[in-house]
């Protein structure tokens, strides 16, 4: 007797939009709505142009203090927990479908608890998935991610000042620290989708 088919899962289109950015930074994916969140976390450090480089965390419920719930890196077979914190869920251990139900329900991404970079990750609509299609992928999004370490989101708006209008010798510094060019309106879709065709999501 042949294999039973497994029924492909729905796709979710979510739309990732940077906290604070003005104008805004964001970007449109669609993922099987039943991707785990440790493999999200790969997905957003890619389409957002992350280096892997500081911890992370998913916070749901972020308006209710009593519900508020935070997704990690936690490997209990090692028993290591990247926040030492006993109130922190495992987040190889969580499904997006688990979390985000229906349209429009959100979750907090944070990455870098020093800069502090937030993104709201909205789920837009559920799909079936389309033949021929490999998912993850990107759809359409705005503008180029911040350079690490920057400062956050107030750090970034004081590059970006430093780039056009550069006062003090302090500021031709911040330039060259992110390299001496930053284009902060690049956005290249082809190659945020050639490296998301390389995650395994299993």
């Amino acid at each position: 007797m042949p294999a039973k088919q497994t029924a492909p899962a729905e796709i979710a289109r979510l739309k990732v939009t940077l906290r604070g950015s003005k104008p805004p930074i964001w970007r449109r994916i669609e993922a099987p709505s039943n991707i785990r969140l440790d493999k999200l976390h790969d997905v957003l450090q890619i389409i957002m142009g992350w280096k892997y480089a500081h911890l992370h965390q998913f916070i749901v419920n972020a308006h209710d203090r009593t519900n508020t719930v935070f997704y990690g890196a936690i490997d209990s077979d090692m028993g290591f927990n990247q926040f030492d914190d006993l109130n922190m869920r495992n987040e190889s251990k969580a499904r997006l479908n688990e979390i985000l139900t229906a349209p429009k329900s959100r979750i907090i991404y944070e990455y870098d608890f020093g800069d502090s970079w937030e993104h709201d990750i909205v789920l837009e609509k559920l799909l079936p998935p389309e033949p021929g299609v490999k998912y993850p992928r990107c759809i359409a999004g705005k503008r180029n991610g911040p350079p690490e370490d920057v400062g956050g989101i107030w750090g970034y708006a004081h590059l970006l000042d430093a780039i056009t209008h550069p006062a003090s010798s302090d500021d031709r510094e911040l330039v060259e620290l992110v390299g001496g060019e930053f284009d902060p309106e690049a956005f290249d879709l082809e190659a945020i989708n050639a490296r998301l065709r390389r995650i395994r999501l299993s």
